[in-house]
């Protein structure tokens, strides 16, 4: 059982930027690709990025709506994955939260697909 504990969500104004932090407890975090979704009130959860269990050399992979702007990395020592947002505009606010998926399946933008999930950090952005 892998537990996700998400941070560095924030009030920023537009053209600002932000880390989020992921840190996992509770398993084995290199044997899981990790990925960012985003979901606001009544809304699904939008897939936002994903990075493989292999580490940074490793794919990542983005929304077409975040891509060139965030930036996913992860670092294996420490039990953490990542989200850079720069660039931030209003449409990116909403709750960020991690999820962790079996390190060989397939890349996936799908929240079915994710097993562990953390709890997310709010992200507003003002214009």
């Amino acid at each position: 059982q892998v537990q996700l504990v998400e941070s560095g969500g924030g009030l920023v104004q537009a053209g600002a930027s932000l880390r989020l932090s992921c840190t996992a407890s509770g398993g084995t975090f290199a044997n899981h690709a990790m990925g960012w979704f985003r979901q606001n009130s009544g809304q699904d959860r939008e897939w936002v990025s994903d990075i493989s269990w292999v580490g940074n050399g490793g794919p990542k992979y983005y929304a077409e709506s975040v891509k060139g702007r965030f930036t996913i990395s992860r670092d294996n020592a420490k039990n953490t994955v990542y989200l850079q947002m720069d660039g931030l505009k209003p449409e990116d606010t909403a709750v960020y939260l991690c999820a962790a998926r079996a390190a060989l399946s397939a890349p996936s933008r799908f929240a079915r697909d994710y097993t562990f999930w953390g709890q997310g950090t709010q992200v507003t952005v003002s214009s």
